[in-house]
């Protein structure tokens, strides 16, 4: 175990090396530079006071070197500093501004995977033991709809109608966890439901058809057989092994709903990790691009590290060497 922790660990390092050398490049390569942002909104001028002033800002921000120049400098800062680089526009610490901004996200990510977590799993299990029956149509409609259902779209609707008829809009400001925990509780709830929901139509279908493939394995006859109880049967034969890829798919929406879902944040006015890249792209705050990119990708790594660690204690037969 040990030692695939270690290779799995080894292998993340030229992972993230790639992942970042490309976000650090395509950033640059979107039209229109920070100097060019920063010159038109603070100059006015004729066309060689704006080139001079475009030439310092370059030098001061040391965007007259190299890339992959830059690119060192800000791989060495992050390894003997730990220190992310700061922000193009404001000079405050890219460190600080994730910190502040990834708990945002994070709790609405969480509570997005328990909701949808709670609605798809047992829908699932439910429509796989009662295939094509009443309740089996109409739990695959919801799937369906969950699905397509764009989120955008329900969240504006929650903003909107609710306005509109009520007088009732949510909290536009962040309340703290520790200052008002069922107000932020309550200021987080709607937007989880709307991205659990999104998550949970795929689960939910999943997680139904390896119930039925996994309901007609040898084994799971041989448990009938037995005359076990359905209740047993299921949760303790059959469940473990359905959920290896749920579990699978579970992990591939987790670096997504944590990292941020930048229209449910703009929706709701939540200050999380999507606000925060969504912004610094169209500032072309490069600095704070590559360290959102870099956390994320990291999350990412970690995550599928503990997804396939998980699938040992499902299922017995999977060993790690």
């Amino acid at each position: 175990m040990r030692a695939y922790i270690l290779r799995r660990l080894g292998l993340a390092v030229p992972s993230l090396f790639i992942v970042t050398v490309v976000l650090f490049l395509i950033i640059r390569l979107i039209p229109g530079s920070i100097i060019d942002i920063m010159v038109t909104e603070h100059v006015f001028g004729s066309a060689s006071d704006m080139k001079v002033t475009a030439d310092l800002i370059r030098e001061q921000m040391g965007l007259d070197k190299p890339v992959y120049e830059q690119y060192g400098k800000w791989v060495w800062n992050i390894l003997s500093k730990g220190d992310l680089g700061k922000s193009m526009w404001n000079n405050q610490s890219v460190r600080t501004e994730i910190g502040q901004r990834l708990p945002v996200s994070f709790e609405l990510g969480i509570m997005a995977i328990i909701v949808a977590l709670v609605i798809a799993i047992p829908i699932g299990i439910y429509s796989g033991i009662r295939q094509d029956t009443a309740g089996d149509y109409v739990a695959r409609s919801f799937g369906i709809l969950c699905i397509c259902l764009p989120s955008f779209w329900i969240g504006t609707m929650v903003m909107v109608f609710p306005s509109i008829w009520w007088n009732w809009v949510p909290s536009m400001e962040l309340i703290p966890f520790t200052k008002d925990p069922l107000g932020n509780l309550g200021m987080f709830i709607l937007p989880a439901i709307i991205l659990g929901m999104a998550t949970s139509g795929t689960t939910m279908r999943m997680t139904r058809t390896m119930m039925l493939e996994i309901l007609r394995q040898d084994y799971i006859r041989t448990a009938w057989s037995k005359g076990l109880k359905e209740r047993i049967v299921v949760m303790r034969h059959a469940l473990k092994n359905a959920l290896i890829p749920v579990v699978t798919l579970i992990g591939i929406n987790i670096p997504v709903l944590v990292g941020g879902s930048v229209i449910i944040e703009q929706i709701f006015v939540l200050p999380g990790m999507g606000r925060l890249l969504l912004d610094a792209i169209s500032q072309r705050d490069y600095t704070v691009v590559s360290g959102v990119n870099a956390v994320v990708a990291a999350f990412v790594l970690a995550t599928n590290l503990v997804v396939d660690m998980t699938y040992g204690f499902l299922d017995p037969r999977i060993h790690y060497r």
